[in-house]
């Protein structure tokens, strides 16, 4: 049996002239997603030589839906590039060392390319989900694979940067008719594809659209009309949360104060309209009332511009301790919540007290509070 070759392949669909406009889309969708990725992996890291911002306070919301759609729509991108393309993968090796070392070169970017792009994806989506059906992490693997496939792309379009740019400024012709389905054709049910993937899965981050967003893995409900990862049970604090004789404490080398709710309760109260974004790409507002944490801080004597160590009653877990760094320790909108849309705090939203502060992910909103250490 004789071995396809790419002349049998004989339907205008499978083309440098689709190829290049459906990869400059998914070359956008990468970089969007790459460089938001980028921004929240930094924003987690506990150490910061740029401080990262604390305004606007929905700035994460911003970057991190769009990582999540970026990354949803590239999925039908990546298919149908890999389908208008693949008949080339049954082309010889050319004959002389440079040409065969050029296009040596360009099917190992493509191999690694597909592979690392596919392992985002798969990965990206089922994290989304809150799904993890493998024992590596998932926050280092999905940041070093991201460098492997942005790497990867950024070979494949310096070796066909002259095909792309010469695809890109001719004009689409259409083909005779006969055809089942023409190039434009093919292309507009693919921006028609990216645009359902987009609107099935934007509102997770935009309220307006959760009615039409299937794929958002978040609806927007939960206790107090706000979404919940982790809930008390989950986490293993429900009798410490709720127990008579809890107390934050606040220290700062040898000051130390102890604080109930009750005290808590009897401070200055601040109310905030903050968000809630997590790294899955569902986003929310609240409004939350409680003590902003310069005051606590401003108790024990901590000077402006201290990282802060906060600890959750949380037993286990990579989230249990985190750093909250200056900039937003001294920010007013910083606070330690005892309330959110005026009720006391629900036992899964943190109760008797979380911290919550602009523009930061979801995962360092720490719940549950039990120490605030000012770093040495």
């Amino acid at each position: 049996m004789k071995a396809p070759a790419p002349e049998d392949f004989t339907s205008p669909l499978h083309g440098p002239a689709v190829a290049a406009r459906v990869g400059s889309a998914l070359g956008v969708c990468f970089g969007v997603c790459f460089l938001t990725g980028l921004l929240s992996h930094y924003a987690q890291q506990p150490s910061q030589p740029v401080p990262f911002p604390t305004s606007p306070s929905w700035g994460y919301r911003v970057t991190q839906g769009l990582h999540v759609v970026t990354g949803t729509v590239a999925v039908p991108l990546l298919l149908v590039k890999l389908w208008t393309v693949y008949p080339r993968f049954f082309q010889r090796p050319p004959r002389g060392l440079r040409r065969l070392a050029v296009t040596a070169l360009e099917r190992l970017s493509i191999l690694v390319l597909v592979a690392s792009a596919v392992f985002m994806l798969v990965t990206g989506l089922a994290n989304s989900a809150q799904w993890y059906p493998w024992s590596f992490s998932f926050r280092t693997s999905h940041y070093a694979v991201a460098w492997v496939a942005v790497g990867a792309l950024v070979l494949h379009i310096a070796v066909k940067l002259p095909l792309i740019r010469t695809e890109l400024g001719r004009r689409l012709e259409e083909e005779p008719g006969g055809a089942v389905l023409s190039r434009r054709g093919l292309l507009r049910t693919t921006w028609l594809a990216v645009g359902v993937a987009a609107l099935a899965t934007a509102g997770s981050a935009v309220p307006l659209l959760r009615r039409v967003s299937v794929l958002g893995v978040r609806s927007g409900e939960g206790p107090q009309d706000l979404p919940v990862n982790k809930s008390a049970v989950a986490a293993g604090v429900t009798a410490t949360a709720t127990a008579p004789g809890w107390a934050l404490t606040v220290a700062h080398g040898d000051r130390t104060v102890r604080l109930t709710r009750e005290d808590l309760l009897g401070l200055e109260q601040r109310t905030e309209e903050l968000p809630i974004a997590c790294v899955e790409g569902w986003s929310a507002s609240g409004t939350w009332t409680g003590v902003r944490v310069r005051d606590l801080l401003d108790a024990v004597g901590a000077p402006q511009g201290s990282d802060v160590v906060v600890r959750s009653l949380q037993e286990s877990g990579p989230y249990r301790t985190t750093v909250l760094q200056a900039g937003f320790a001294d920010d007013d909108r910083t606070l330690v919540a005892l309330a959110l849309d005026g009720e006391p705090l629900a036992l899964d939203h943190g109760f008797p007290a979380r911290l919550i502060a602009p523009n930061r992910p979801g995962v360092l909103q720490t719940k549950w509070l039990d120490r605030l250490e000012v770093s040495a």
